[in-house]
């Protein structure tokens, strides 16, 4: 019954979108204020059934309900209670459930707490955003239904994949798709402004906090992600350029390239049409990312589904939404430009140098995931795009961007002083300098991309630490006076010196994991000595352990260093007989230096138990890369929480917003 519920809930949910999306427009058009506020009513409406939907499908994976097809694919009795709630959104359908969700919860957020928006812009956003809702339901009810019935039950379930029963994964899709489905309401507010044909100040004032919002969960989401893929495949790694990996990056990096816009925007009333249009691409590559994953074109652990009848649909929607934002984009965008000018050397040009590097990053990392792909649809020919080509192609985009993150924070808008900014930075230019020359001397047969990644980093986190001490004045006034300035600088400045100083940290993170990692990789009896990076492991053979719904066989390795004991690491191998399937559990030692990693395999020979595959890897600085990642998302959080950003545009703004008529008007 309750699946019935389920089922009947995201019927009414398509029914409830649809007048959301016609309604509230026409009432924008014709100034009618009851059917503008209609929005505010359906889109609240709206999240109310689709979260009744979600609850039903969790309910039914809670109590293992092996009547709906869904949790008998995903599920089963033994898994620990975590899991099954993660079954929920561990298959297409169930994740497809968590999407649209998702996306009840940003506009039923703009109906909650959109009080400053003016009323036809707020309908027009609810409106749009009920456009995407439709889709999405129609998609899930008419392709993807997640209450589908079996008509004979098994006494049992399929399990889920091993590889998604972990905590990280757990988490991952949920703020993954917070931040990827987040931007459609910044997608929403820029359609609804190209209709209405105006974009000022107070509309980058309300967008800036929703893209915030997005971007600080993208972040989070790839994170987890990536913390994932490092503990759990195996592998040693925490990136792969894996396709999947690349279509939630490429939103990352044109949403931090709109943040940094909508600044302009806001404070120079320039940068209208530019930002319009970044808006629209972040999320049109969201859409993109959902296709990829959904519509059977590659094949990886992130995938969800290979039926291309589903992909059809989801292409279909995307060509609909990239296509005629951007048709409309062409038609309203060149009457909306303006702003004041600026000189060459200013904020507003550091700010527009910024938007163009990472888009272009962007546009390399679209290129390298899409082109194996058209080529193998028109070829039959099959081609990998690996780290060789980003290493070429990204990274060198990247470096003069982080360069320029160092600088920006010091220019004035309108006009700069050159001379001034170089005189402040001369010693971070020159420590970044020498750290490079130091980087390249001790590592001559090291790649130079990395002594140049080290000088850039390290100039980005000196620069962001002086930029803080510039603005308060430290070493100029009295402490207390200095001190008193530090108090008063607004959140938002404290979260950006915290973005800025994690993204040097990060790049620490990445440089030391991937240039200098050392790897041993034997074959393993009791008594196996193996010694890497200062330390010696030996291995003392294996055990077998049970879990909840899977046999190990553990590894033991004690680890010593000049000659003292240190730990003892339990690498296992995982056997999942219900699925059929093993994973591979690695165990780590963390030092502030960097992990020992160690991984174990199948014996070298099956007819031999006591011989495994030992692989074991010594990671320098990986730690910066949680510790980077983690300053990322607290510069953020502590942005959003600027009360700036939660009061609209500025009086003056709101006056001239409310007394400029509506093209109805």
């Amino acid at each position: 019954m309750i699946p019935e519920i389920g089922h009947l809930a995201l019927a009414l949910a398509l029914g409830v979108a649809l007048v959301q999306s016609t309604i509230p427009m026409i009432g924008a058009s014709r100034g009618n204020l009851t059917w503008m506020q209609l929005g505010t009513t359906t889109a609240l409406v709206q999240f109310v059934l689709v979260l009744i939907a979600f609850a039903a499908l969790m309910w039914a994976f809670v109590v293992s309900d092996f009547t709906v097809l869904n949790v008998v694919a995903n599920s089963h009795s033994l898994k620990p209670m975590i899991f099954k709630i993660a079954g929920t959104w561990g298959s297409h359908e169930g994740s497809l459930l968590l999407w649209v969700l998702i996306l009840t919860i940003f506009g039923g957020g703009v109906a909650l707490f959109g009080a400053n928006i003016p009323d036809a812009l707020r309908a027009r956003t609810l409106s749009v955003q009920g456009w995407i809702s439709v889709g999405f339901l129609s998609f899930m009810l008419f392709t993807s239904n997640p209450f589908t019935r079996v008509p004979n039950p098994p006494l049992d379930g399929n399990d889920m994949n091993p590889l998604l029963q972990d905590i990280g994964i757990a988490l991952h899709p949920p703020f993954l798709y917070l931040g990827y489905v987040g931007f459609s309401i910044v997608f929403s507010f820029a359609v609804a402004a190209l209709i209405e044909g105006r974009i000022d100040a107070a509309w980058a004032r309300w967008v800036r906090p929703w893209t915030l919002a997005a971007w600080t969960l993208l972040t989070a989401g790839i994170v987890l992600g990536s913390w994932w893929a490092y503990y759990e495949l195996g592998w040693g790694g925490w990136w792969f350029w894996d396709p999947v990996e690349n279509v939630s990056f490429m939103p990352w990096l044109v949403g931090t390239a709109l943040l940094h816009s909508a600044i302009v925007v806001e404070k120079r009333d320039a940068f209208k049409s530019w930002t319009i249009l970044l808006a629209i691409l972040t999320f049109s590559l969201s859409l993109l990312g959902t296709f990829v994953v959904r519509s059977g074109v590659l094949t990886s652990v992130h995938a969800f589904a290979t039926d291309p009848a589903r992909g059809f649909y989801i292409l279909l929607l995307l060509v609909i939404a990239v296509g005629g934002s951007l048709a409309l984009f062409a038609w309203r965008a060149p009457a909306m430009e303006g702003g004041g000018l600026y000189r060459p050397v200013s904020r507003e040009t550091g700010l527009l140098i910024n938007n163009l590097l990472l888009t272009t990053a962007a546009a390399t990392v679209l290129f390298g995931t899409l082109y194996p792909l058209v080529l193998e649809a028109l070829t039959r020919e099959k081609i990998s795009v690996g780290p060789p080509y980003y290493n070429a192609s990204f990274v060198p985009v990247m470096l003069p961007m982080v360069i320029l993150a160092g600088i920006g924070p010091f220019l004035s808008w309108k006009r700069a002083d050159l001379g001034g900014i170089a005189d402040r930075l001369k010693w971070a230019a020159v420590v970044a300098l020498g750290v490079g020359i130091v980087t390249w001397y001790v590592t001559t047969n090291g790649p130079i991309l990395a002594a140049l990644a080290l000088l850039t980093a390290t100039f980005l986190l000196i620069s962001s630490v002086q930029e803080w001490a510039w603005r308060i004045k430290l070493g100029q006034v009295p402490l207390s006076e200095a001190m008193r300035r530090a108090r008063n600088l607004p959140r938002a400045h404290y979260g950006m010196t915290l973005a800025h100083a994690g993204l040097g940290v990060l790049i620490f993170g990445f440089v030391g994991s991937t240039a200098w990692k050392s790897e041993v990789t034997t074959f393993a009896e009791a008594g196996t000595r193996v010694e890497i990076a200062g330390f010696d492991l030996t291995f003392r053979g294996a055990e077998d352990v049970k879990g909840p719904n899977y046999i190990a066989t553990r590894g033991i390795l004690e680890v010593e260093k000049d000659g003292k004991s240190i730990t003892t690491l339990y690498p296992e191998r995982r056997n999942y007989t219900i699925a059929g399937s093993s994973t591979t559990e690695s165990s780590i030692y963390s030092t502030p230096a960097g992990d020992l990693y160690t991984s174990i395999r199948e014996p070298a020979d099956e007819n031999i138990r006591d011989k495994w595959t030992l692989r074991v890897v010594y990671e320098p600085l990986v730690g910066l890369i949680w510790l980077g990642s983690a300053l990322l998302m607290l510069g953020g959080l502590l942005s959003l929480s600027d009360r700036r950003l939660r009061v609209g545009a500025p009086a003056r703004k709101k006056r001239r917003t409310a007394m400029a008529p509506t093209p109805a008007e």
